[in-house]
């Protein structure tokens, strides 16, 4: 087994590779956690075998293609968070506005 940590803000991704059983290769797998304020991380993503249990030649070929998936979910976690802060400010905005 292999394996890498990333840190990106206040996520963090654990990208293994795994020796795949019969047949060679590595299999790619990959967890991204949410670091909180008080430091506990919250799992927002988990996948064992990526790409369906794709067999990768090499561990550092599984292991790049788990650090790029665990950026992706990052980019749509924030994309996502990005859009409920706008809509809960759209809705603060309408509210206060209904009161003046």
């Amino acid at each position: 087994m292999y394996f890498d940590e990333r840190s990106d803000g206040d996520y963090r991704i654990y990208a293994g590779a795994l020796e795949a059983p019969r047949h060679g290769g590595y299999i790619a797998a990959v967890v991204v956690n949410r670091l909180f304020e008080a430091g506990r991380p919250h799992e927002v993503f988990r996948d064992d075998s990526l790409h369906c249990g794709h067999r990768w030649p090499s561990a550092e070929a599984a292991l790049g293609q788990a650090v790029t998936r665990g950026r992706q979910v990052i980019a749509r976690e924030r994309q996502e968070r990005a859009v409920l802060e706008l809509e809960r400010r759209q809705l603060e905005l309408e509210a206060a506005a209904e009161h003046d």
